[in-house]
C-alpha cells in the first residue's frame, strides 16, 4: 500500500513537473516574443499602426507574399497528390529514392535552397544565355522568389497524405478499376474522401510555410524595394533602417495570418478525428 502510494506521488510529481516545464518554454519561446510584437507595434498609437501597415511598399509586399504562396500552394498540392499517388500504389524502380527526394528541402538550408536557383538561373549560369536571349528574368525577380517558395514548401502536402494512402490500401481502387471505372472517378469517388482532411491539412501548413519563408526568398530576391520584396524581406529592411515601430506593425499581420492558420489547423485535426 505505501508503495502504491509512493509510485503515485511520484507520478504525480512528473506529471506536473513535465507540465510545467512545457509551460515555461512556451511563455518563454512563444507568449512573450507574441506579447513584445503587439506592445511594440502599438507602441506609436493605433495610427501609426495603421500607417505602417497600409504603407505602398508594405501592400506591395503583401501582394506579391499572396500570389507566392497562391502558386506554390497550388503546385505543391498538384505535386503532392501525383507524388504521393505514384509512391503508395504503384511498385517502380527509384520508389524509395524518390521518397528520399521528398525530404530534401526539410535537410537543406533555405539559404542554400536560395543559392542553388542563383547558380542555376543567375549570371555565369549556363542557362544564362538562353534566359537573355529569351529575355527571361528568374533571379532577382518574381519569378525566382516563386521558385524558391515552391522549393521550400513542396514535401508538406506530400508527407501529409501518403500515410494516409498507405493505410487506405489499394484493394477499393483496384475493385473499381475492375468493374471499368476511370483513373479520375477512382480518385474523386474513393481516394479524395479518404484522405481529404489531410490534403487540406497539408494545403494548411505549405500556405503558412510559403507566408513566413526567408532564407531561400532572401538569397534571389535581390531585396528591390516594392518589387521583389515579400513581407518577412520588408520587415528585415523596416528594421534595419531602425524603423522599429513600422516593423513590428508589419510582422503582426504574419502573426495574425499564423493565429488563422493555427485556428484552422486545430479545426481541420477535429473534424479529421470526427470523421466528418
Amino acid at each position: 500500500m505505501k508503495k502504491t502510494s509512493m509510485h503515485r506521488s511520484e507520478n504525480k510529481f512528473m506529471k506536473y513537473g513535465l507540465i510545467g516545464i512545457s509551460v515555461l518554454f512556451l511563455v518563454l519561446m512563444l507568449i512573450i516574443p507574441l506579447i513584445s510584437i503587439i506592445s511594440e507595434a502599438l507602441a506609436k498609437g493605433f495610427n501609426a499602426y495603421l500607417k505602417a501597415v497600409s504603407d505602398g511598399y508594405t501592400l506591395k509586399a503583401m501582394n506579391l507574399t499572396l500570389i507566392a504562396t497562391l502558386i506554390a500552394t497550388i503546385m505543391n498540392t498538384i505535386f503532392g497528390i501525383c507524388v504521393a499517388w505514384a509512391i503508395t500504389k504503384f511498385q517502380f524502380r527509384g520508389k524509395n529514392l524518390l521518397g528520399t527526394l521528398i525530404d530534401l528541402p526539410f535537410a537543406i538550408s533555405p539559404v542554400i535552397a536560395g543559392l542553388i536557383f542563383v547558380l542555376t538561373f543567375g549570371k555565369g549560369s549556363f542557362l544564362e544565355n538562353i534566359l537573355v536571349e529569351n529575355n527571361m528574368k528568374i533571379v532577382f525577380a518574381v519569378p525566382g522568389i516563386i521558385l524558391a517558395t515552391i522549393f521550400v514548401t513542396f514535401p508538406f502536402v506530400a508527407r501529409e497524405i501518403i500515410p494516409l494512402m498507405n493505410a487506405q490500401g489499394t484493394d477499393e481502387e483496384e475493385a473499381a478499376a475492375m468493374m471499368g471505372a476511370s483513373g479520375f472517378n477512382i480518385f474523386r469517388k474513393i481516394t479524395l474522401p479518404n484522405i481529404k482532411w489531410g490534403l487540406i491539412y497539408g494545403v494548411i501548413l505549405c500556405a503558412a510555410r510559403a507566408m513566413g519563408e526567408f532564407g531561400a526568398v532572401s538569397v534571389v530576391s535581390g531585396h528591390i524595394r516594392g518589387k521583389t520584396n515579400t513581407l518577412p524581406l520588408h520587415i528585415e529592411i523596416l528594421y534595419n533602417e531602425y524603423q522599429f515601430s513600422a516593423a513590428f506593425a508589419v510582422a503582426s499581420i504574419l502573426v495574425i495570418i499564423a493565429i488563422i492558420v493555427l485556428v484552422l489547423r486545430n479545426i481541420v485535426e477535429w473534424k479529421s478525428k470526427k470523421g466528418v
